[in-house]
């Protein structure tokens, strides 16, 4: 591949410097669906020891567009005292299957010798946590002292608590719920028609050519980032301001278009469609009798975090879990005038809570 990366994917290719990432595989994983994925790769990084016990140790689940390294994307929550206290805990976060910067997923190589592209199969939350289970075994982990994760990540973690609540002494879901809405669904299918309506989408087999949807993928990514900011934010910040230069544009025209640009340089088209499905299929009751009844079932401390203004993820949905899993904490409200990307920006506030869930961990 010859041609510049970022004018096809983002994706982590073999070609790629690594940084601090390491590489596990985990063997074969069978999806929800029967399907196999064959011969899985795990990308993760890690921080802090683990100890003689290895009773110490936190899993934290990436949102979406996140990746293993933590305090890139979640900057003063990873160190010695900051609240995954390097001291204290070993701190690992994998990379989810289906995902781009290095464990298995569309862009990666399959068994055939050609990247996956349109033939990697469909994900579902739970397909993602099962890899997850598997990889913690090959680290020889029996239990973390605490599961926790933001938005996709906090749907994962409630899957955790669900299917293995002996495998993790609490939960921490921040920004999430227990099933897609209808409204996150309709606003994540059009994100997605952006993508394969892109001329160079060539129906997910695009790794080979001069250029891939980057374009369609920046269109969802501007779509998305409305939906992780609020509104009041976009006006105070941006108002009806023009950008000032040539373009002719307005100002939060070309914040969008930094979004999007930036994206590009990390992240995978593919990678985008099916991570995004995968949280469309999202439902903690599914073959479970119903959300209640799954949720009524979960038998360890859950954390539950809502941010005030997230107009993604609204508070009635962190409510929902809060009201129904027997040993869930009273709803932790976050106040932050930055949306769903709350999570991201109010460190402080959610450093405090990492505090308080990891005290209620068994």
């Amino acid at each position: 591949m010859t041609h510049g990366i970022a004018s096809v994917t983002g994706a982590w290719l073999e070609d790629h410097a690594p940084g601090d990432r390491a590489f596990l595989k985990i063997g074969d994983v069978v999806l929800e669906d029967g399907e196999v994925l064959k011969d899985v790769t795990i990308a993760y990084q890690s921080w802090g020891t683990l100890n003689a016990k290895k009773d110490n140790a936190i899993l934290v689940n990436h949102a979406m567009t996140g990746w293993s390294d933590v305090p890139g994307w979640w900057p003063s929550m990873v160190g010695p005292g900051l609240p995954f206290d390097t001291d204290k805990y070993f701190v690992v976060c994998p990379n989810v299957i289906g995902g781009c910067q290095g464990s298995t997923g569309p862009s990666s190589i399959a068994p055939d010798g050609k990247r996956y592209g349109s033939r990697f199969p469909s994900l579902t939350i739970r397909d993602m946590v099962d890899a997850e289970v598997a990889f913690t075994d090959a680290l020889g982990i029996d239990k973390y002292r605490l599961a926790v994760g933001p938005s996709l990540g906090g749907m994962r973690a409630l899957e955790w608590a669900v299917q293995h609540p002996d495998r993790v002494g609490a939960i921490c879901t921040i920004g999430s719920s227990a099933v897609a809405t209808g409204d996150q669904i309709g606003t994540a299918s059009i994100q997605i028609r952006a993508i394969k309506s892109d001329p160079n989408f060539n129906n997910g087999d695009y790794y080979e050519q001069e250029r891939g949807p980057i374009e369609g993928m920046g269109i969802a990514r501007r779509i998305a980032h409305l939906t992780y900011r609020t509104e009041a934010e976009m006006d105070i910040r941006f108002g009806r301001e023009l950008q000032g230069d040539d373009t002719g544009r307005y100002a939060v025209e070309s914040y969008l278009d930094h979004q999007a640009d930036k994206l590009a340089h990390r992240f995978d088209a593919n990678t985008y469609i099916c991570l995004t499905e995968a949280m469309n299929s999202h439902d903690i009751g599914r073959d479970r009798a119903g959300v209640v009844a799954a949720l009524e079932s979960i038998t360890i401390p859950i954390v539950v975090v809502s941010i005030d203004t997230d107009r993604l993820f609204p508070e009635r949905l962190q409510a929902e879990i809060a009201e129904f899993a027997p040993l869930a904490q009273p709803l932790v409200r976050i106040s932050s005038p930055f949306g769903h990307d709350g999570f991201l920006v109010e460190v402080e506030s959610v450093g405090n809570v990492i505090r308080q869930a990891l005290d209620l961990a068994k």
